[in-house]
């Protein structure tokens, strides 16, 4: 998410839209800033001197307490959680960034081996499976199976042994600049940073647009 995908509709609407049914009477707009700010706890906690160990029951009691943390006015918030937590195992609720088909292509065509390093559970297989060319990847490493969270060292680590390959072989391109930037160059891995909103740190190595990003790379 920032990177490949974004949520369509927008994540406030989203939840506004399902909430109000259960009888909130929060805006948008009140949703989206109790969103960022429960997110960002949470991001917080993960990123703690105890690591970032996760699992599946893990990242879904995480959901679970960011969503109860942004609606205490309904009746039924499990029920409220239900139906968000299927919402966003859809497909049809997500977008490609439009940068990213041609991108993806034009590196797989010359001869990159792609993949995908999220933090996320087990619903990005079926988001991924729905959005093509997203669909043809086989190399999908997701938080909630490796067992551990991005910045974790440990993260990178398990992703080595998983492809074979040392990390100075390894690129990773990426939106979030602890989790993906900061964290990545720690593991002894390249590292691109996607700066979407143009406010890259002086120095960096950073694109604008993945349509940037088949010009930045020489053949592997």
């Amino acid at each position: 998410m920032g990177t490949l995908i974004c949520p369509d509709p927008p994540v406030a609407a989203a939840y506004g839209a399902v909430a109000r049914r259960h009888g909130s009477r929060l805006t948008d707009d009140q949703i989206g800033e109790r969103f960022r700010g429960a997110f960002r706890r949470q991001e917080e906690l993960d990123a703690g001197p105890g690591g970032c160990p996760t699992d599946e029951a893990r990242e879904l009691r995480r959901w679970q307490t960011i969503v109860a943390e942004v609606f205490d006015d309904v009746a039924d918030g499990r029920a409220v959680f239900a139906e968000l937590w299927e919402h966003f195992a859809l497909p049809g609720h997500w977008r490609l960034f439009d940068d990213v088909a041609e991108a993806w292509r034009s590196l797989a065509a010359r001869g990159f081996k792609l993949g995908i390093a999220s933090n996320f559970d087990g619903r990005l297989r079926r988001v991924c499976a729905g959005l093509t060319p997203l669909d043809r990847c086989d190399r999908l490493f997701v938080s909630s199976e490796l067992g551990v969270r991005k910045p974790s060292p440990e993260f990178f680590t398990r992703i080595e042994k998983a492809l074979k390959l040392s990390a100075a072989e390894i690129l990773l391109v990426g939106d979030d600049w602890s989790n993906d930037y900061l964290a990545a160059k720690a593991a002894g891995w390249r590292v691109v940073f996607l700066d979407r909103g143009g406010q890259q740190p002086t120095g960096v190595d950073s694109i604008r647009s993945l349509a940037e990003l088949p010009a930045k790379l020489s053949a592997p």
